[in-house]
């Protein structure tokens, strides 16, 4: 809902039982196109806004004086709406919120602010997303990524709750006020020989292969692992491996010189 709300995308994410991982990313030259009414709009979504705010919202008649503090409002709320620490303390509040009436308590949730790392790379991205997805196999939660219940992949692959249902749910308790725009749904994966900045530079099947191949490789520090007799996930999905390379049967030639993590070249957007 907030990826809705805000101009950042929802790469991969992993809710555990004590804490939560996010992929992110800042899509700043979005936000630059919203007109300012639209910009109240998904303002308003979360917060009521000062009085002035909620009158011309409302159709109510301001002078010259007054639009102008409006404008220099929605500039101000312009920018939050591009900036992951306000995204996060818009996740963050409501979730301790609820789960300090649900403990009948008050006080701090969140044992400190979070913490965030840039990933500078194609690589470095899907190597990151890949580790979020695998959380809950490595906590021995479960035997395969899409058994992984509350991830990414696991909503990607057609599981989890219907995303318009829960935020009805937020309306009906108050964590929201509105909610008008269309529904962003995870950052999708290129189905093409080339990637650009709209998509994640990888087709689903070979993120897909990705995962799998990852999750089988066993780890001292962690205690999960795909165990070797699992079919290979394409197979266990019962996915057409010929469907799914269609239009993409550059993409090994162009993956294969994406060698080093960070790389100054390949900067993921």
């Amino acid at each position: 809902m907030l990826s809705s709300l805000f101009a950042v995308d929802v790469c991969a994410y992993a809710v555990m039982s004590n804490h939560y991982h996010l992929v992110l990313k800042l899509v700043p030259d979005l936000a630059r196109d919203w007109a300012d009414d639209d910009v109240l709009e998904r303002w308003c979504s979360l917060f009521k806004g000062p009085v002035l705010v909620q009158r011309y919202r409302a159709g109510a008649a301001v002078n010259e004086a007054e639009r102008e503090t409006v404008r220099n409002i929605t500039a101000v709320y312009q920018n939050r709406l591009t900036s992951l620490s306000w995204f996060m303390k818009c996740l963050n509040e409501p979730i301790a919120r609820r789960a300090n009436k649900e403990d009948q308590c008050t006080g701090h949730f969140w044992e400190a602010r979070f913490s965030s790392q840039a990933l500078k790379s194609e690589a470095a991205l899907l190597s990151c997303m890949a580790y979020v997805d695998l959380n809950p196999l490595r906590a021995q939660m479960a035997k395969t990524p899409e058994a992984s219940e509350y991830t990414s992949i696991h909503k990607r692959l057609g599981h989890g709750t219907d995303l318009r249902t829960a935020i009805q749910e937020m309306l009906s308790t108050g964590d929201l006020r509105a909610f008008k725009h269309p529904i962003r749904s995870l950052l999708e994966f290129s189905g093409k020989t080339q990637t650009n900045t709209d998509t994640l530079p990888l087709t689903f099947d070979h993120y897909l292969q990705l995962l799998d191949a990852t999750g089988r490789i066993v780890r001292k520090d962690k205690r999960g692992t795909i165990e070797n007799g699992i079919a290979p996930i394409l197979e266990r999905l019962h996915i057409d491996e010929t469907e799914w390379l269609r239009g993409a049967t550059r993409f090994e030639e162009m993956h294969s010189k994406r060698q080093a993590i960070g790389a100054a070249s390949k900067r993921a957007a």
